[in-house]
Parts: structure tokens; sequence; C-alpha cells
């Protein structure tokens, strides 16, 4: 068993910090193109990134582990339905994106400015919008295609396509945005059509003789969505967090010091991206497992896995931070090319304050999937909206007000402590973890 976790927790990891990689590149790229006011226009639109892949991988995840789970189930009666899930996923998916499509084509400057921008950042991200929504489906259709490879039993093929995707990305970032000099443009193409590659390398699985994943064409249901949705919703929560936490950490970073500390969130904030992604790892990595011996009704597999996540975040939230404390000049200087004394402050800063919320958010990850595999919906989802809103905008509200600056880096470890304990009231009571 320990073997089999190290196998996918760590493939899923390299995989998810390959996609990391890729935005961190798109934030050097774009702070070498343009400059700050590029950060700043990057991290206001970022929020609509986080809701078009919080709808896929609610949709992806929710999807792969019904279907894992009535696979693997020897109450199922009928053991060709779990089948009809892919296709199912798929068509939700394209009908919801068309909503992102018809946004970007027709108002993404008003949306721009509706995120608080100015006429300046309007101008620089208007067209990066554009571009990047109307490929809204194909960002869906990557996150289902990489969940449903990763719960068929193959995360070599889900980390190789991550992995491929994003060194396409980071590769095309550079060449569309420095030798043929589209700027943001370019970038956002690059963006765009990474989770093409992402796709086509799925196909590798869903074309091999391993593969039990069948396109088996259903009419759309609502009840079926949302009986998929139930146990995806910490997927979604865990995506679009960042995205509200974004949005509000935007507004209250623009009445206390302008375009210049947003810039400095951005590069906290696509830091942080980095860590999110290596617990994601090991969450993702830990979910297929433990749908699998819980619909194989192996509860002491379901404990002992759970255990090894658990311990596995805990010891890279510590590596991570000594990491921070040691090395956030060198890091905010990657994204500071300009040499902004202000902004190299305010990153440096708030990196070490931020960074102590992994102590606990690392937990939270991996305790919220846990509990979404054993189809706990109800605390999965107490948790994944503790941490994703109710909790981080009380304290982005309260502390900012008593302690400035330093009041927004704190608000996420402050909120992700208080998660903590819905967290582990689930994990005792659900997967018999104390």
């Amino acid at each position: 068993m320990f073997k089999l976790f190290i196998r996918y927790v760590s493939q899923n990891m390299l995989g998810m910090l390959g996609m990391s990689c890729y935005i961190l590149a798109d934030t050097y790229f774009i702070a070498r193109a343009v400059g700050p006011d590029g950060i700043t226009a990057l991290n206001l639109v970022l929020p609509l990134y986080n809701l078009i892949f919080a709808i896929g991988a609610m949709i992806g995840v929710g999807s792969a582990i019904r279907f894992v789970v009535e696979k693997n189930s020897a109450s199922n009666a009928k053991k060709d339905a779990p089948k009809s899930y892919f296709f199912h996923a798929l068509c939700w998916s394209s009908m919801l994106s068309i909503v992102f499509i018809l946004i970007g084509l027709l108002v993404p400057d008003k949306l721009i400015a509706l995120l608080g921008g100015d006429a300046d950042i309007i101008a620089v991200g208007t067209s990066y919008t554009r571009i990047f929504m109307v490929f809204a489906p194909f960002f869906m259709w990557n996150l289902i295609c990489n969940a449903f490879v990763r719960n068929d039993g193959n995360p070599s093929v889900a980390m190789l396509a991550t992995l491929c995707s994003s060194i396409f990305n980071i590769i095309f970032d550079y060449i569309l945005m420095f030798p043929l000099g589209l700027s943001m443009v370019g970038a956002a193409l690059a963006t765009a059509c990474s989770p093409i590659v992402g796709i086509l390398i799925c196909c590798i699985h869903f074309k091999s003789r391993k593969s039990t994943i069948a396109f088996c064409p259903v009419l759309p249901s609502i009840r079926r969505l949302i009986h998929c949705c139930q146990v995806g919703v910490s997927a979604f929560v865990g995506e679009i967090s960042s995205g509200v936490i974004t949005v509000v950490f935007n507004m209250i970073i623009l009445s206390l010091s302008g375009n210049i500390g947003v810039a400095a969130y951005g590069i906290i904030a696509n830091s942080s991206l980095v860590a999110v992604s290596l617990f994601n790892g090991i969450a993702q990595g830990a979910q297929p497992l433990i749908s699998s011996y819980y619909g194989k009704g192996e509860s002491r597999h379901v404990r002992n896995v759970t255990k090894m996540g658990i311990l596995s975040s805990l010891g890279l939230a510590i590596l991570l931070l000594a990491g921070i404390f040691l090395f956030a000049p060198e890091i905010v200087s990657v994204f500071n090319g300009t040499g902004d004394t202000a902004l190299a402050s305010y990153a440096e800063n708030g990196l070490h304050l931020y960074f102590i919320g992994f102590l606990f958010a690392g937990i939270n990850i991996v305790g919220t999937a846990v509990l979404s595999a054993v189809e706990s919906v109800k605390c999965a989802f107490a948790a994944s909206i503790s941490r994703g809103f109710v909790a981080i905008i009380f304290f982005a509200f309260l502390l900012p007000a008593l302690f400035g600056m330093n009041g927004v880096w704190l608000a996420f470890p402050a909120a992700e402590a208080v998660t903590l304990l819905i967290t582990l009231f689930g994990l005792k009571k659900n997967a018999g973890c104390a």
C-alpha cells in the first residue's frame, strides 16, 4: 500500500508542480515584457481562471469519484452504468462554458473594470482576458480527462499530460511574447492552447487496453450532475476560493496601498500556487486509492492512506515554510524586474506571513479530498466553505482593519487554522482518523 501511495502521490505532485510552473513562467514573462501593470492585470483576471477551473474540477473530480466508487462497488447491479459518467461530464462542461465564451467575446473590458482595473489595466488586460475565456471549454475538458485517467488507475499518463501541457505553455509563452513580440496576446495564446496538448496526451490512456472509460452518449441530466457535484464540491471550492480570496484581497489592498500592493500580492499569490499545487498533488494522488478502498468496503486501508496523506502534507508544509524564510528576497527579485523597493518590501514581508497558513492548509486540502472520496458530502462542504469563503472573508476584513497590510497577509493563516478544526472533526467521524 505504501508503494502504491508513493507512486500515485509522487506522480500527481510532479504533474501539479508542472502546472504551477507554467503559471509562474506566465507571471515572469509578463513581468519582463509588460512590467507591474501586466502583473496587476494578470492578478485581477486570475479569479476568472479560478472559476473556469473550479467548474471543470467539480464536474471532473465528482464524476470520476462516482465512476470509480460504482465500478468497485460489489452492490452495483448495473456494471455498465458507470461508463456513461465520462460523456456526461464532457457534455455539461461544454454547455456551461458557453457563458464564458460569450462574456469573453462581448465584454472583457467591462469585466476587468468590474474587478477593479483602471484605464491602464483595462488596456493591458482586455485581449488577454478575451482569448483565455474563449478557450474555456478546453480548460474544463482537460481537467475532466485528467481526473478520469487518474481514477482509472493510470497516474503516469495523467502526470505526463499535465507536464507536457505545462512545458508547451512555457516554451510558447517565450516564443510568442519575445521573438514574435505579441506581449499579453502571446501569453494568452500559449495558455489557451496548452490544455489541448493535455487532452491529446490523455487519449493515450483512452485508446489503451487498460482503459475502462467509455464514450457512452447519454442525455444530460441535472439530477445526475448534482449527484456528481456533491462529491466534487470540495474541488470546486478549492479552486474558486483562490478566486474569491484574490478579488477580496485586491479590493482591500487597492484601498491600502494601490496598484503596487496588488502587484506584490500577485507575486505572493503566484508563489503560493506552487505550494497549493504540491498539496493538491498529495490530495489527488490519495483520492483514487481511498475511493477504490471505500467502494470495496476496506475501511482499514482508507484510514492508512488518509494518515499517510496528512503526514506527507505536514512534512511538506514545514519544508516550504523553511524555504520561504531562507529565500524570500530571491523569489521576489525574479518577478521584480524594475527593482522597485516598495514592491520588494511588501512582497517579502507578505511571503513570510502568508506561508505560515500552509501548516494548516495542507491538512485541510488533503482532508477535504479524503472526505469527498468517502462521500462525506456535508463535512467536505463545511470545511471547503469555511476555508474558501466564510473564514477567509471574515479575517480579510477584520485583520487589515487592525494591522493594515500585515493583517491582509495574516488572514490566510487565521482562516486555515479555524478550518482545521472542522477538517479534523470530519476525518475522525468519517475516516476513522484522530
